[in-house]
């Protein structure tokens, strides 16, 4: 099934949306900050996007050019500034179409089948999405690929992909871990090199960044 991400923080837009979509059997799933739909891209498999231009904590541009570091998955957006869209569309973002408001909820739907024809069928232009966290299953992929992980190294990855960009300082981290074989903050050190070197093949190690004096986090991108 077609799965959709609404980022939009008005129920007023959202939800007459999320209903005209599900009628039309696609998977919808809603958020309404431009970081939480960061972290459920970085998480989750999504065949495209619906983001509101105007969101509260981060515009739907920036969300974009963070977002287009990692991902290619098709973008529509709904905005009230058509002129600043239209061009920003043209430059380097790299958006997939814009709906302007006022809409009616079938023009959205119209618009997402014919970016979605345009993709293929799927609408993914990206194969996997960069990191993949299954919380049921205690695992995390890369590009694709399960990492074969201890239950400190998940714990600690999973962690840091909840909240990209976010500083955890040892002591943090060494609670997070929560076992009596990690009784020291240096263990956690020994940790992140170990995941630095499962990463090292698939070329995301220095994703996981340090902040010298303060502790770890993983770039959003």
């Amino acid at each position: 099934m077609t799965r959709i991400l609404i980022v939009d923080d008005e129920p007023r837009i959202a939800e007459p949306l999320i209903y005209a979509l599900e009628r039309e059997h696609f998977s919808v799933a809603h958020v309404a900050l431009g970081e939480a739909a960061l972290a459920c891209l970085a998480r989750d498999n999504v065949d495209l996007v619906i983001l509101d231009v105007g969101l509260p904590d981060i515009n739907g541009f920036e969300v974009l050019k963070r977002l287009r570091q990692s991902n290619e998955v098709p973008v529509l957006f709904l905005t009230a500034r058509q002129d600043e869209v239209d061009r920003i569309l043209g430059l380097e973002l790299g958006g997939d179409d814009y709906v302007t408001k006022p809409f009616s909820p079938r023009e959205v739907v119209a618009r997402v089948r014919a970016i979605l024809k345009r993709q293929g069928g799927n609408g993914s232009r990206s194969a996997v999405p960069l990191w993949q966290l299954d919380e049921a299953g205690a695992r995390v992929l890369c590009k694709g690929e399960p990492l074969s992980l201890t239950r400190s190294e998940f714990l600690i990855l999973a962690a840091l992909l909840r909240h990209p960009g976010q500083v955890f300082s040892r002591a943090q981290l060494l609670d997070i871990c929560d076992s009596d074989e990690d009784s020291f903050e240096r263990s956690v050190d020994t940790h992140i090199k170990t995941l630095r070197a499962k990463l090292r093949p698939l070329q995301a190690d220095s994703l996981l960044a340090t902040r010298r004096g303060l502790g770890y986090y993983l770039e959003s991108a």
